[in-house]
């Protein structure tokens, strides 16, 4: 049973991932030749990533969905505020501590890093504390029945607020963060957690609050890190890029991802151990689960473990020199203007390949009884993650001010929520969270950052960063438009199934 299960998720993974590995194949026989090293490395880097998102898809289902309803559920039934403030304080800033995506992101912004001791766990202890303070916002909205577009609309408005003290350098920064604080260690946690809450509240307020956990949480670090832009002032730090892998032979390649796999071996570890560390407080304070239940939870931390080692080595050993050299190639062709159909057309693909938006898929269609298909969110999300790119890419090609698309995308996603259904809502501006994940931050940024060292080497921190924010913004826009079709689809269906008096009364109060 567990192998036809594994069997199945590697399957999804294969059909999500193989996609972009053409498209970068084609571009390298094409308009960018990439030298055979690195072609070889991104090769078994799409072999890792097939089975590693397999196995962490897997092990998220046995594990942290698992883990994640049962604490929210528990601690819901305590019925005590301080209680529920103070346990999702915790496990906000636990999990994001955790998260490989954010990790990723702080060794790629050195302006931080080169102002403090703390080097760069200054960015991920902020975005740390931004996300406990907000989920415990986010929990303690379910509890006190506040409506997530108002919390939503305030908490944006006081970001757009904030930036305006803030450098210009260090916007694309704090819009990025929160997209990606919410990836594969996150969203797994959160969203059942946010399940397991809701499950408690009958009717169809408990459905509609079951998401907006990642939502609010996503808007947590973007205003933390613009308080830390407040403090820190960057504008006179040179950005340096990081040194990527440079394979010549089999031997180059072999040893890259032997040190690899010993480096995000030891970082998994280090994001796992303290959500493994609660989840046995917890079972050692509530006796939840019976023995059979704790061999499977274990085997899931263990796939998820296997999973996300071989997920972020092949991403980052196979995927970013890949992504760096295509930006590079891409910018000196006719300045660029191949970016940006290249960055829409991987867009569209680029986010079946997160391990969190499968999560986030099953969990919605589970959550509706079908009525929302995975199938559907995945479109929408494609759709959306297609423009954002787009945008990304023109940004760079022109030089575009970040603020003048953050600023009406916003306006238009905040105002779709006063047409939008509230259960659509929710999982519009978590879809925003969890589209921007490892493959953006390990490939799509890299892939920028290449084209802006060519077209523009000294706004790279400006121009260059942004890319998850706008993977971020879109979805908020297409989950929305998608919401408000389906209100209008079943509303039809229901109007066509009534029967002839009904019809009349319905005419008669007309």
């Amino acid at each position: 049973m567990m192998t036809k299960a594994l069997r199945d998720k590697i399957v999804e993974s294969l059909t999500a991932i193989i996609p972009i590995a053409l498209i970068v194949a084609v571009l390298a026989i094409t308009v960018t030749p990439l030298d055979t090293g690195t072609f070889v490395l991104f090769s078994i880097g799409v072999f890792f990533l097939i089975v590693g998102m397999g196995c962490f898809t897997l092990g998220a289902d046995m594990s942290m969905l698992v883990i994640g309803e049962k604490i929210g559920s528990a601690i819901t039934r305590t019925r005590k505020v301080w209680v529920i403030a103070l346990v999702s304080f915790v496990i906000g800033i636990i999990v994001t501590v955790a998260e490989p995506d954010l990790q990723i992101l702080a060794r790629q912004v050195p302006a931080v890093a080169e102002r403090t001791p703390l080097g760069n766990y200054l960015l991920i202890l902020t975005v740390a504390v931004g996300v406990g303070i907000f989920l415990m916002l986010a929990m303690l909205r379910i509890i006190f029945h506040i409506r997530l577009s108002i919390l939503l609309i305030v908490f944006y408005v006081g970001a757009f607020v904030a930036s305006i003290f803030v450098s210009p350098q260090f916007w694309a920064v704090s819009f990025d963060s929160g997209g990606v604080t919410t990836g594969p260690m996150t969203v797994p946690f959160i969203i059942s957690l946010g399940v397991g809450v809701a499950s408690l509240r009958a009717g169809k307020g408990g459905q509609d609050d079951s998401f907006g956990l990642v939502a609010l949480s996503s808007v947590g670090p973007i205003i933390a890190v613009l308080v830390l832009g407040i403090i820190f002032r960057i504008e006179d730090v040179p950005y340096t890029l990081e040194p990527l892998t440079v394979a010549s032979d089999t031997r180059d390649v072999l040893f890259a991802y032997l040190n690899g796999f010993a480096d995000y071996a030891l970082e998994v570890v280090i994001a796992i151990s303290p959500i493994l560390v609660f989840f046995l407080c917890f079972q050692l304070f509530t006796r939840s689960f019976h023995k059979r239940q704790l061999v499977r939870i274990f085997m899931g931390f263990l796939y998820t473990f296997v999973g996300l080692v071989l997920f972020l080595t092949g991403a980052n050993v196979g995927f970013m020199p890949v992504g760096r050299e295509i930006g590079v190639a891409l910018a000196n062709l006719w300045r660029g203007a191949l970016l940006i159909p290249v960055g829409m057309l991987i867009g569209y693909f680029v986010v079946a390949a997160e391990p969190a938006v499968h999560v986030l898929n099953k969990q919605v269609e589970r959550m509706s009884a079908g009525a929302i298909t995975a199938s559907s969110m995945k479109k929408g999300l494609c759709a959306g993650v297609c423009i954002s790119l787009g945008l990304a890419m023109l940004r760079i090609v022109t030089g575009i001010n970040i603020m003048w698309i953050l600023v009406p995308g916003y306006l238009i996603a905040l105002g779709l929520t006063f047409f939008t259904p509230p259960l659509f809502t929710g999982i519009a501006f978590d879809s925003g969270g969890v589209a921007s994940g490892a493959m953006v931050s390990s490939f799509v940024l890299p892939l920028a950052i290449g084209a802006c060292s060519v077209l523009d080497p000294a706004g790279i921190m400006t121009q260059a960063f942004g890319c998850v924010a706008f993977v971020a913004l879109t979805p908020l826009i297409s989950i929305q438009i998608l919401g408000i079709l389906y209100k209008r689809k079943t509303g039809k269906i229901k109007r066509d199934f009534l029967t002839v008096e009904e019809k009349i009364l319905i005419y008669e109060v007309d």
